[in-house]
């Protein structure tokens, strides 16, 4: 298959969404598939775009197999509600040039438009229905509800308007697809029709991310003992985290319990202020984005994971980094409230405590930390949930045997010509592939 996809966030980013389309891409591409992106240069977590991607023309090279090509994007030093708006539609408007030009000439079987953005969706859906591929929305995070939610915008009537338009680019897809269930039940209470809407959620490389004892690097680096206990925070650090509770859970327990650490590994706009507000506390420690060979030491190096939220951002989004904390065998608290896809995910592999509560947090935090038995029976069940769940070789089948099953609906043949497979014989390796059909 010819597969176009659209997005705003693409490798060199490492965390978020954009990890999961360069993986996605990159695996289509090894399974034999032809596969284009359009896309923005580097910019997120820190909302900086590094100096040799800064360009106001566009540019297209050849990554791992994928072609990539690079849009000219707007990216604010420091994004409130309205710049993020203005940002996104950037992307929109200089998308639709390579997403038009590329629609008509390489005349692709699938366009994947993911957001964020859903601005530059709607260009896709038309670009599509115009030359009869398949469209297929992949909805990371609901951006509209959480922009307001959030408190990052606040006009009603404007909330009305974009949810309207919100509504109308859904239904303009054939296939709208969301990462847990609890977000596939509010595609459904946006009016998509059910025999539209799948769930394929994100995953975590299991082979690279391993249950194993403590790591000392980090810990050496930043003097906390080998004993001690660390809590970590790995990810981005922006308004939505609630990352503020984090500082104050460590402040609670600073004089009581030297022994317990508090991480924050990431970037982000809200990172200068977290620094302030542990300023002179000697359980806060720092860290930047880890590059991807060190990212498992990282995970290696704590007793606890935490995901701090904000009430306000439940089912917006199923955070990402649940695969990986899974993964490392190491349990999570989490703040969600009851009900919600993080709580029902964490249940059984970690702690709940209300969203917003510092005091619950810290309370957790010491808990876990004074029982080493609970964490690893937690941590045991967290990586039995990552093989079954998480898993990133079933997942990414999923999203091939989706694919073909969506082209196959389009009459067309597949681009590529030849004989034709059937869609199972499409999920084995390229070289048998190559016997069955002889090329």
């Amino acid at each position: 298959m010819r597969i176009l996809l659209v997005g705003i966030n693409y490798a060199p980013d490492l965390v978020g969404v954009a990890k999961y389309n360069t993986e996605l891409c990159e695996s289509l591409v090894a399974e034999g598939h032809d596969v284009r992106v359009i896309t923005a240069p580097p910019y997120y977590p820190a909302w900086r775009i590094p100096r040799g991607f800064r360009s106001w023309y566009f540019r297209s090279r050849k990554l791992n197999g994928v072609q990539v090509i690079r849009t000219p994007i707007y990216v604010p030093a420091r994004p409130s509600g309205a710049k993020r708006l203005v940002h996104h539609a950037s992307f929109a408007l200089a998308s639709a040039i390579p997403l038009v030009r590329t629609a008509l000439s390489w005349r692709p079987d699938i366009m994947l438009s993911v957001a964020p953005s859903l601005t530059s969706a709607a260009f896709v859906a038309v670009a599509a229905r115009l030359t009869g591929t398949k469209s297929w929305l992949h909805v990371q995070d609901f951006e509209v509800d959480a922009a307001f939610d959030l408190g990052l915008l606040q006009n009603q009537r404007l909330r009305r308007l974009m949810l309207r338009a919100e509504a109308r680019i859904l239904k303009s897809f054939d296939r709208v697809s969301t990462i847990s269930p609890q977000m596939s039940r509010r595609l459904k209470d946006k009016g998509i029709p059910p025999e539209k809407v799948r769930e394929v959620r994100n995953w975590i490389d299991t082979g690279a991310i391993t249950p194993g004892p403590a790591t000392v690097n980090f810990r050496t680096e930043l003097k906390i003992g080998e004993d001690d206990v660390v809590a970590l925070y790995s990810g981005t650090m922006s308004n939505k985290q609630g990352l503020d509770l984090v500082v104050e859970a460590a402040s609670a327990l600073e004089a009581s319990h030297p022994n317990v650490h508090f991480i924050l590994a990431g970037e982000g706009p809200h990172k200068p202020k977290l620094v302030e507000m542990s300023r002179g506390r000697g359980n806060v420690h720092f860290l930047g984005l880890q590059p991807n060979d060190r990212f498992a030491a990282l995970m290696a190096t704590a007793d606890i994971h935490l995901i701090p939220q904000r009430a306000e951002a439940a089912d917006l989004v199923l955070p990402s980094k649940l695969g990986a904390i899974f993964s490392s065998g190491r349990p999570v608290i989490a703040m969600a409230g009851s009900g919600t896809g993080l709580a029902d995910e964490v249940e059984g592999a970690g702690l709940v405590v209300p969203p917003g509560d510092a005091n619950a947090l810290a309370e957790a935090v010491r808990t876990l930390g004074e029982d080493e038995p609970l964490r690893n029976v937690l941590g045991k069940q967290g990586r039995t949930r990552a093989l079954e769940r998480w898993n990133r070789e079933s997942i990414i089948h999923q999203w091939l045997r989706e694919m073909l099953a969506i082209d196959d609906d389009s009459g067309r043949p597949h681009s590529s010509g030849g004989t034709q497979l059937q869609p199972e014989a499409l999920l084995l390796p390229v070289k048998e592939q190559v016997r069955l059909t002889g090329k």
